[in-house]
């Protein structure tokens, strides 16, 4: 082969790998997810949702990459078919108005970029959580500053139609600083549909409503409500993969309440409350729980701590719900807000609110441990971690 010859060759070689990496996007491979992350931009780092990939078989992410310029996308949520996203706008004036506002997005799967579709009032202010129902036909929002609950109707297109319920929440609890009024922090539903939770961290409860899906309708359930003890401040709320437990992570007193669920009824009832610090950790100022997920094979519970700056892990007694303290893991990270489980639950990704970083961890899917992958990129004020197949 002359030199010539080769030159070309090579030149040809790297020419198409160029070509093929700015088709398939940042870092595509196959097996490869796309990881968004959900942000505040209210400082200088961020400007919206960022996108990255995250190598399944390393845990290496790409460098990341604004998917879509946006107000505070704090938390996000994926359509059940994976085209579109959904992101609140947590900001308390929308179009002149006391409101937050709910993003809609087409997601490309070549390059992860968002294209914007519409956007639609929350009519409470601050929305700080979203969900999409499992078919696909509704956004569910809850509004932290106007500690309220909407529900947004979607277009076959994925676009967001304009709210078909609003409720909103009265009362208080006992802290005076942080329970003198409503506070809706989160909306889950159930695997059925059947069923809305929403932990009001203002009233100390985790609300129940019958969810309506064709007509997106919520009906305060019989029981409305379950209760977690005074000035914990119920946060964020996820259900065993069976949906016979369910557990909501206290923001105010970093604790953990479990709670066994009757699916036919949508009624929780408390099995026990367990701190998220180790044995010796006092609660110290500064300290407050923020996010927490169940394993996708149901065995392993984990949960964030802001100021102690780590990740609880907790083993799930299978037969009771039951929670069993197996670690605390750093975050290598400042105020970790919230974090995603990969869908093959070999990875835990944690944002790092104030120091601006991703961390990728790795999970022992035999014992729940985590352990460092030294994968870090830097992500302006991330608050949410999502993934697209």
């Amino acid at each position: 082969m002359s030199r010539f010859f080769a030159a070309c060759l090579l030149g040809f070689v790297a020419l198409s790998l160029t070509v093929l990496g700015h088709t398939q996007g940042p870092g595509a491979a196959t097996g490869d997810l796309l990881v968004y992350f959900g942000t505040y931009t209210n400082g200088p780092k961020s400007k919206g949702v960022y996108v990255s990939r995250l190598n399944t078989a390393t845990g290496a992410l790409t460098p990341p990459q604004l998917a879509a310029e946006t107000s505070s996308p704090s938390f996000l949520a994926v359509h059940p078919s994976g085209n579109f996203l959904y992101s609140v706008n947590e900001v308390n004036t929308f179009d002149g108005k006391t409101s937050g506002a709910v993003s809609a997005f087409a997601v490309d799967r070549s390059s992860g970029l968002l294209k914007t579709l519409n956007q639609q009032p929350t009519v409470g202010a601050g929305p700080a959580h979203l969900i999409v129902d499992k078919d696909g036909r509704n956004v569910l929002v809850a509004n932290y500053g106007g500690g309220s609950v909407v529900v947004l109707p979607l277009e076959k297109n994925g676009k967001l139609k304009s709210p078909s319920a609003f409720v909103q929440h009265t009362g208080s609890s006992v802290n005076p600083q942080r329970q003198k009024e409503p506070h809706a922090h989160s909306i889950n539903l159930d695997s059925a549909n059947r069923f809305a939770y929403v932990a009001d961290l203002g009233l100390d409860k985790i609300l129940i409503y019958r969810f309506d899906q064709a007509k997106g309708l919520l009906t305060l359930n019989d029981p409305p409500s379950a209760s977690v003890k005074p000035g914990a401040g119920p946060r964020h709320f996820a259900i065993h993969p069976t949906g016979r437990f369910a557990y909501v992570i206290n923001e105010i007193n970093c604790t953990i309440t479990a709670f066994s669920n009757d699916s036919t009824k949508g009624e929780l009832k408390e099995i026990h409350t367990v701190s998220t610090l180790p044995a010796k950790q006092a609660m110290q100022n500064g300290f407050s729980g923020a996010e927490v997920q169940v394993h996708p094979s149901g065995k392993f519970l984990y949960a964030s701590n802001r100021g102690h700056d780590s990740i609880a892990v907790f083993s799930i007694d299978q037969t009771t719900g039951r929670l069993t303290y197996v670690e605390n893991e750093p975050t290598q990270g400042n105020t970790p807000r919230g974090f995603g489980i990969d869908p093959d639950g070999g990875y835990l990704l944690v944002g790092n609110q104030r120091s601006d970083s991703v961390v990728v961890l790795r999970i022992d899917k035999q014992n729940g441990k985590l352990a460092p992958t030294g994968t870090k990129i830097e992500v302006g004020a991330p608050v949410c971690v999502k993934f697209v197949r």
